[in-house]
């Protein structure tokens, strides 16, 4: 609660200077290019509407005074459409850009970002990655102009594998990704921190499937039945997991516990449901039973569209933008995103740095158990009568991983 109310506190003391500030009263336009149709449609559908009502919940009164005006467009999940959608954003007036499922159609951004800016001096465009969690795109590929909101892969895996090692009956562990930067990405540091925190633990199996492709994952649970394994690892996100998890539960897979980074998003709940109960944990930066602001928000968005709101970065993000927009007293992107630069804010979850050197949120992360929901966690998610409940919690320096990043900044 306490982390909430200086975030609100902090709002309020900036919002009286609101009078004062040159931005009061515009409206900024923000693009979210996402997924809308095909296997990720449901997923995409939620995550636009929660940056609706974050808007709209934002827009009632904020730091800044301005007043957020958001922009759907479907990218199909892929980094070609999602090139012609930035192109149509910016001829639409938008100067910020929000994206997060899938790290290739985050590249797009940020390679048509770093030539449009370069060209366009006075058009410049910045991006805000609320879930692309590939490492490389704070480390080989950094730009100046991406600002990533998520914590990456290899900081959930650093959580994850620290709260594993105190688990002695994990002993066999399947890796199952989707095949992809992400997918790939867990199974590497899947492999390399438990080698160097329990060697004892034998990997027995290393999977990947098709990104958005696979309807039925039975063959893949048969093989992980087949292993032996007590454990399973897995990044997979959207119908992938959800698809995956039920295939289990049909199966009978009762003794293996799955450890996953995305179990809490459209569909997964519905699929684990009371078969699941005290089997699924996640790593996350939050969880459905957050107190303070975000209580108020999921709350409102649950009663406004029966939805559950999971993607806190939506929130961080505009809330980001707002506390930036009131300190640089512009809404121009080139003085706003040097504002952002190394700039710590309350948020919901905590006070919260936008590291300079790379642009990658340092943040606190929870490892979270699916659990019947009640007393100190009464939020269920997707109506199921269960949630996932905190069991740890990470500081921020906990799940930090260092960076190669040489930022280039403009001049």
């Amino acid at each position: 609660m306490k982390f909430a109310i200086k975030a609100l506190t902090a709002s309020v003391i900036l919002a009286c200077a609101g009078s004062a500030m040159a931005q009061k009263g515009e409206t900024v336009k923000v693009a979210w290019i996402d997924p809308l149709s095909g296997l990720m449609a449901a997923l995409g559908s939620n995550q636009l509407k929660s940056l609706q009502y974050v808007a709209e919940e934002l827009n009632k009164g904020n730091a800044s005074g301005v007043k957020f005006e958001i922009i759907g467009i479907d990218n199909k999940l892929s980094p070609q459409e999602t090139t012609a959608a930035l192109r149509s954003a910016m001829d639409q007036g938008v100067r910020y850009v929000f994206q997060g499922n899938g790290s290739g159609p985050a590249l797009a951004i940020m390679d048509a970002l770093e030539k449009h800016n370069a060209r366009n001096k006075g058009k410049e465009v910045v991006f805000l990655n609320y879930a692309a969690v590939d490492p490389d795109l704070t480390n080989s590929k950094c730009s100046y102009w991406h600002f990533r909101l998520d914590a990456d892969t290899s900081m959930k895996m650093e959580a994850l594998t620290t709260y594993m090692k105190d688990v002695p009956e994990i002993k066999k562990v399947y890796l199952i990704n989707q095949n992809y930067s992400h997918g790939q990405q867990v199974s590497k540091y899947a492999k390399e921190m438990l080698k160097r925190k329990r060697p004892d633990v034998e990997v027995v199996g290393d999977d990947f499937s098709p990104l958005a492709q696979v309807r039925d994952f039975a063959p893949y649970v048969a093989k992980i039945k087949q292993s032996g394994a007590d454990t399973v690892i897995t990044g997979n996100w959207g119908s992938d997991l959800a698809l995956l998890i039920k295939a289990a539960n049909d199966a009978g897979l009762n003794n293996v516990k799955f450890y996953t980074y995305y179990a809490i998003a459209t569909g997964a709940p519905t699929a684990m449901g009371a078969a699941a109960a005290g089997k699924v944990y996640m790593v996350g930066y939050g969880h459905l039973n957050m107190p303070g602001a975000m209580d108020k928000i999921v709350k409102g968005f649950k009663a406004k569209v029966n939805e559950d709101m999971y993607t806190g970065t939506v929130y961080t993000g505009l809330n980001m933008l707002d506390q930036a927009f009131a300190k640089a007293k512009t809404t121009d992107p080139v003085k706003v995103a040097a504002t952002m630069e190394g700039m710590k804010f309350q948020n919901y979850n905590g006070e919260v740095e936008m590291r300079k050197s790379d642009h990658q949120l340092q943040q606190g992360l929870y490892i979270a158990r699916w659990e019947k929901a009640g007393g100190k966690y009464p939020m269920d998610s997707e109506n199921t009568g269960y949630t996932f409940a905190p069991v740890k919690y990470f500081e921020p320096y906990v799940a930090s991983t260092p960076t190669s990043c040489q930022m280039k900044r403009p001049s």
